[in-house]
């Protein structure tokens, strides 16, 4: 299996810079101003707070590797190609942040060339981060964690999200969301794509599914539960879920039964 050699030596600082920055963003839960709050659509919000914390992952990864580029949500993207670069979604669930709801998370992760070999995702109200590198395993908090062992869909309990751009698919969407609320033991949305494919890592849901996505979602999440023991693809099988806005990530077990639902629905 292939390692990321540096996976070991960054792991620690990636995680507390990931860490520092949830919490911040947590703290200023008390003084936030809706005021701030911009619509880049209906579902879909923009704060100073996200702007905030990017600036300082930004300035904090830079320091921890020199050279390296940004791929981020609000809007630093650079031309010039790096061999490293950061994919940073520096808050994950803004919606759920400006209504104060608890459920939030801040993603990180590191790719050499088109390959991800780091990731760190950091829900501050629970005090967790979790991380993986390459060839090196999964974590929570430091401790190995691997996907749950289910195998049949009666006994999962499944994760999903809603489009929030892209609308024209929302009555397929429905119908596969009715099939699994029956066949299922439950359904959860939680309005963070980084803490759905991060809990289905360490086992707490058995798998998730949702379109729309961009690349600073899934980036981190999905590492994390490749390292997990997990399998993630797109809806028609292929591991390009990045450019087809797709994504079916589970604990492996699962992944069949329910890419097969998926594609009865979506065709």
């Amino acid at each position: 299996m292939e390692k990321f050699s540096r996976g070991s030596e960054l792991e620690n600082p990636l995680s507390k810079i990931v860490s520092d920055t949830a919490l911040w963003i947590r703290n200023e839960a008390v003084n936030f101003d809706s005021a701030s709050v911009e619509f880049k659509g209906r579902n879909d919000l923009v704060s100073d707070i996200d702007r905030k914390a990017q600036e300082m992952l930004v300035v904090k990864l830079a320091k921890l590797m020199p050279g390296s580029g940004f791929l981020t949500e609000e809007d630093i993207t650079e031309d010039e190609i790096k061999e490293f670069t950061w994919v940073i979604d520096p808050l994950d669930g803004t919606t759920n942040y400006v209504h104060g709801l608890p459920i939030f998370s801040v993603s990180v992760s590191l790719k050499l060339q088109d390959r991800v070999v780091m990731g760190a995702i950091a829900e501050p109200n629970l005090n967790e981060v979790f991380t993986a590198y390459l060839g090196g395993g999964a974590r929570l908090n430091g401790r190995p964690i691997r996907t749950s062992k289910t195998v049949e869909i009666g006994s999962a309990l499944i994760a999903t999200g809603f489009p929030y751009r892209d609308f024209s698919q929302l009555g397929s969407y429905l119908e596969l969301l009715n099939y699994f609320l029956v066949k299922t033991r439950g359904v959860r949305r939680l309005g963070s794509a980084a803490i759905d494919l991060a809990y289905t890592a360490a086992g707490r849901f058995d798998g998730f599914y949702e379109y729309g996505l961009n690349e600073w979602d899934v980036s981190a999440g999905t590492l994390i539960l490749s390292e997990a023991g997990g399998k993630v693809s797109c809806w028609n099988d292929s591991p390009q879920f990045v450019t087809n806005k797709t994504i079916l990530a589970t604990n492996s077990h699962l992944h069949n039964d329910m890419l097969k639902v998926i594609r009865k629905v979506f065709g």
